[in-house]
């Protein structure tokens, strides 16, 4: 019981971060879109109900996503807007190691890679992903992975494995 009400919680508080109001409806439709996801995908999603109370993997949680969302997201866009301006590219896919074994911190790592500018990741194949790169800085997979990936990688481990 304790996962459904866990994740339409968390359902919750995306929708209203992403609808910016608290207006009565807003309220409503987020109660009742959270509340049918939440009994949908409950089962799936939480596979462990222990770990949903580990403070320490909730601290890495707010942590990474925190600074994701502030430090390394405004990073990554002026470098894109700066490399725009200047036509300082030089686009390539890249072969990167993942080290991470469970789905939702591989699942964690490719999202941040993806939603990272200057980086997509096109394909996933016996622990590599290949990510296209807006300046192929070196296609050596594991400095690649140092550039791209590791700082992704130790989060998601932290949190999820």
């Amino acid at each position: 019981m304790i996962k459904y009400i866990v994740v339409g919680l968390l359902v919750f508080i995306v929708y209203i971060t992403f609808a910016g109001s608290l207006s009565t409806y807003t309220v409503m439709t987020g109660l009742l879109v959270s509340t049918v996801l939440s009994i949908m995908s409950a089962k799936y999603l939480v596979v462990d109900e222990k770990k949903l109370f580990d403070l320490k993997r909730l601290l890495y949680a707010v942590y990474y996503f925190v600074k994701y969302m502030t430090i390394i997201e405004i990073k990554a866009h002026m470098d894109v807007v700066k490399r725009i301006i200047n036509m300082d590219i030089d686009p390539g896919i890249v072969k990167v190691p993942v080290n991470v074994k469970s789905r939702y911190a591989r699942l964690l790592v490719m999202g941040s890679i993806t939603n990272t500018p200057g980086t997509v990741v096109v394909d996933e194949k016996n622990n590599y992903f290949y990510v296209n790169w807006i300046k192929v800085t070196t296609f050596e997979p594991v400095e690649a992975r140092r550039i791209i990936s590791e700082e992704f990688e130790y989060y998601a481990y932290k949190i999820f494995e």
